[in-house]
């Protein structure tokens, strides 16, 4: 069964802690071995495991943990996260930003919306999905075109734009996964994203998986 990292602290608005233990334990339900970490120095450490989890928003990395992140993604590691945790981590690097495929500018308006997630089909990874309502922060995002878009939601009042609510990339041997949902643990429980997270690391700990129109060797 995979092995799985997962890397929690940075802003404590998002409730690092509890969503880690979450998280792992959806996958702990599937017979996965979960470590939690605590300090970015963890991330050195990412060769170890099958999936490694960045849950740390904001905050500074140092140049040798990143570096071992990349290189452990770059060489069929799995990495997987979801809203700040992920998507707003790491302000400080660009290269962190490129390999996750995007990175969060602001969520306009309240901080609560109801606003609905639409899933692209065609994909494994949704099949049999429902598109669904939620109320939470809408994340706008600055994102690479080298994305391929899961799920999507519109900003009507920013001309309609179609923002992506997450994707999969591929870096390197590995496979990336990011939804943008996730603020606090109740919308993380909610069923549908968390089946939905839970497909993603499951996708991204599947080394032998081959996933069209992504170059994984």
């Amino acid at each position: 069964m995979p092995r799985m990292l997962i890397v929690s602290g940075g802003w404590e608005g998002h409730a690092p802690h509890e969503v880690a233990q979450i998280l792992s334990g959806s996958v702990e339900a599937l017979g996965w071995e979960v470590e939690k970490g605590h300090e970015t120095t963890d991330f050195r450490r990412a060769a170890e495991f099958d999936v490694v989890v960045p849950n740390w928003t904001m905050g500074e990395i140092d140049d040798e943990s990143l570096n071992a992140l990349l290189g452990a993604v770059e060489n069929g590691v799995g990495i997987a996260g979801i809203h700040g945790g992920m998507g707003d981590a790491f302000r400080n690097s660009t290269e962190y930003q490129f390999l996750v495929g995007g990175q969060f500018v602001a969520h306009p308006g309240s901080g609560d919306r109801v606003y609905r997630v639409e899933f692209e089909r065609g994909w494994d990874i949704t099949h049999g999905l429902e598109d669904f309502e939620v109320a939470t922060e809408k994340y706008y995002m600055h994102i690479d075109p080298a994305i391929r878009v899961l799920a999507t939601t519109r900003f009507e009042d920013f001309g309609d734009v179609v923002m992506p609510v997450a994707w999969m990339k591929s870096w390197g041997k590995g496979k990336v996964f990011y939804c943008s949902l996730g603020h606090s643990p109740e919308v993380v429980k909610v069923p549908s994203v968390l089946e939905f997270i839970t497909r993603g690391l499951e996708l991204v700990a599947d080394k032998e998986a081959k996933i069209q129109g992504l170059p994984f060797k």
